[in-house]
């Protein structure tokens, strides 16, 4: 998860506040103790964190618990919208209206800049738009092929100069070429440090590109540095935004968060993954939800909906509320979890899930599941696919067999479609409002874990 440690003592500490019989000035003290601790220990600034805890403190001595809430439901209230407003408050969108629109990307070595530009490339495109990458990272040696392979991967456009030693003279040999495109991501030269060479160069093509957005690149690593990393940057470049990397390691992360803070200049992207799927847009009010063990409906829901396509899940809505269910059903769900991602950041998304403290082992043994009920299905007859009550103990060891797999794995993946279908059978009653109400608010798509999806609505 993002951010692990912070959220893990995050969570620990609004969990005391559940717990406690009453609220008073001393249980208000240890909270903010222990707020202060879990972000400094998350290498968050320490004045920011003193100057944060001081307003989370004042609010609650001294605020009236709005009539709808109690006591202990307000303290929680205000955490949360503190660490929103700290975080930015609102979520910065990059436009997109200009054509092209340039977003030049700066940072140190070690960051992930071109990686990052390979991720937000296929972000785009996702969006529907037509991307070039541009390559003028001159001095790092491997940069043009990195980039290059990015590219290809994802089927973008690429454009650079082999052996080039100036950053400008790749940009004008280009620059007519790049007029067709949508978006263009140009890739900069990093050093250990923001040297003087450096800043002379990004200065000369700042001023040539005219970048709409210009992301300073800073890994969850650099801790406390963070701040006069991203101001330098911001001096030299007017920085628009930032995009913190590396944040599904042990990094703490909190030193690149409130550096942003500080600086003005707000998070638009997280990199969670290597993968080049791996970046998320930056949303403060999800992002605290989700630390916080809250969920984050929103994005499970943008997870889905690019999953399972709206027609699919319609004609998958419409035999949950007859009651219909197969074993063809069960692999479409399965492989829709897949496209989703890693299992465990997905219940993170979940509303609940975040708090149950899930062991990691037993989300890899789930996430293992997935793949051999992959294999089991594909050594299904149609017919068993469509009918898995005909599975009889013969059929089984057929199986098992021709998957490579054991008895007990048909055996458990049989209990977990025999699961679902008996819950989906409330669905046939009082519970097909309940159903059709949140296909409506899905837009046509639901949650692809219907296992999970019965234990939301009755939440």
């Amino acid at each position: 998860m993002v951010l692990e440690k912070l959220g893990g003592s995050l969570k620990n500490t609004l969990a005391k506040i559940t717990k406690a019989i009453i609220v008073d000035k001393k249980l208000i003290n240890e909270l903010v103790k222990e707020i202060q601790r879990a972000l400094l220990t998350s290498d968050v600034n320490v004045e920011l964190v003193f100057e944060l805890s001081n307003t989370i403190k004042k609010r609650a001595l001294e605020e009236e618990t709005p009539g709808a809430l109690t006591k202990k439901e307000h303290l929680v209230n205000i955490v949360y919208e503190e660490l929103v407003k700290f975080l930015g408050a609102e979520e910065a969108k990059i436009e997109t209206k200009a054509k092209p629109t340039k977003i030049m990307l700066v940072g140190l070595f070690g960051n992930g800049k071109t990686t990052t530009a390979g991720k937000l490339a296929k972000y785009f495109q996702k969006r529907g738009n037509k991307v070039a990458l541009l390559q003028t990272d001159t001095w790092r040696p491997a940069a043009y092929q990195q980039l290059e392979q990015l590219a290809k991967q994802i089927n973008a456009d690429f454009y650079g100069k082999k052996g080039a030693k100036d950053a400008l003279e790749v940009y004008n040999e280009h620059e007519k070429k790049l007029e067709k495109y949508d978006i263009v991501i140009i890739d900069t030269a990093g050093r250990d440090a923001l040297s003087d060479d450096l800043i002379e160069e990004l200065n000369k093509l700042n001023k040539k590109v005219q970048a709409q957005e210009k992301l300073l690149i800073i890994g969850a690593d650099v801790g406390q540095a963070a701040k006069t990393q991203a101001q330098a940057f911001h001096d030299t470049c007017s920085v628009t935004g930032v995009v913190i990397t590396k944040l599904d390691g042990t990094a703490k992360g909190g030193g690149a968060l409130s550096a942003c803070s500080v600086t003005k200049a707000p998070v638009k992207f997280l990199g969670v993954g290597e993968k080049i799927d791996d970046l998320e847009h930056f949303i403060p009010e999800r992002f605290v939800s989700r630390m916080l063990g809250m969920g984050d409906i929103e994005s499970l829901l943008e997870k889905a909906r690019e999953a399972i396509s709206e027609e699919d899940a319609k004609d998958l809505g419409a035999k949950f509320l007859k009651g219909e269910f197969s074993l063809i059903d069960l692999y479409e769900q399965t492989q829709a979890m897949k496209k989703m991602g890693p299992l465990g950041k997905v219940m993170d998304l979940i509303p609940g899930m975040g708090k149950l403290k899930i062991p990691k082992e037993m989300i890899a043994m789930q996430e293992e599941s997935l793949k051999k009920w992959k294999f089991i299905m594909d050594s299904c007859t149609k017919e068993e696919l469509e009918d898995p009550d005909m599975i009889s103990s013969e059929r089984i060891d057929r199986i098992a067999k021709g998957s490579g797999t054991k008895v007990p794995d048909v055996r458990a993946m049989l209990k977990q479609y025999k699961q679902s279908k008996k819950m989906l059978k409330g669905f046939k009653g009082g519970g097909g409002k309940k159903m059709k109400q949140m296909m409506k608010q899905f837009g046509g798509n639901m949650p692809v874990d219907m296992s999970q999806l019965g234990k939301t609505l009755k939440m």
